[in-house]
């Protein structure tokens, strides 16, 4: 078995967005219950597009499309704690992005959670891949760190 990779820090990620955690994030054993990290990597990502006018959901005529996502777990986090998810892109293709997601809890330096989404973009009617817009791009280009 490989060594396991310690958590990233906030030092690690080039942005940040803001997250709450809810009531019913919490599952039987007190902690917040694996899907819901997936969803708030889900909010980030979408969350920080939306936010800069690069995706309108309803009528962006390209968006990105998740074809692989993963996450390691480093430490708990349950309700109420508060949630920072920070942003990073490891890789910016012609069509696609690998953007990486650390999850902060509180105000603690090391990840909770990482995770990743691999995006390919398509166009809305016919959900073929295409080239990621220019604007997109350029906000992506700025999320890009080394490693």
């Amino acid at each position: 078995m490989a060594a396991r990779v310690p958590a990233a820090t906030r030092a690690d990620y080039a942005d940040f967005y803001p997250l709450q955690t809810r009531w019913n994030d919490n599952d039987a054993y007190g902690h917040m219950n694996n899907v819901v990290h997936y969803a708030l990597f889900d909010t980030a990502v979408n969350g920080w597009l939306i936010e800069r006018g690069l995706l309108d959901p309803q009528t962006s005529p390209v968006f990105g499309l998740v074809v692989e996502t993963g996450c390691r777990y480093f430490g708990e986090m349950k309700f109420p704690d508060r949630v920072t998810a920070g942003l990073r892109v490891a890789q910016l293709g012609k069509s696609s992005v690998r953007m990486e997601l650390g999850l902060f809890k509180n105000d603690d330096d090391t990840a909770s959670a990482e995770g990743f989404f691999v995006h390919v973009y398509v166009g809305r009617e016919d959900h073929r891949p295409t080239e990621i817009p220019a604007l997109t791009r350029r906000a992506l280009e700025g999320l890009q760190t080394t490693p």
